[in-house]
């Protein structure tokens, strides 16, 4: 995993976290559904090493060298 998958997953949690929250303040407490799904689902990545959103970049993403790895190799 690269760091830049990494900062799109968190980029990705904070904000249905922050708009969820907000929407289910503003809108409807239903829109509380959207935090606490997330949650569940973080909390089940935890246990079982599978995140939807991980998922989904490795699909879409190309794959990025480390950095570490090639700094490794060339020396």
């Amino acid at each position: 995993m690269t760091n830049k998958k990494r900062r799109l997953h968190d980029g990705i949690a904070g904000a249905l976290l922050t708009i969820g929250t907000w929407l289910g303040y503003a809108v409807d407490p239903t829109w509380l559904l959207v935090p606490g799904l997330l949650g569940v689902t973080l909390f089940q990545s935890g246990f079982t090493g599978f995140c939807p959103v991980y998922y989904i970049l490795d699909k879409t993403c190309p794959f990025e060298p480390d950095e570490t790895l090639l700094d490794s190799t060339s020396s």
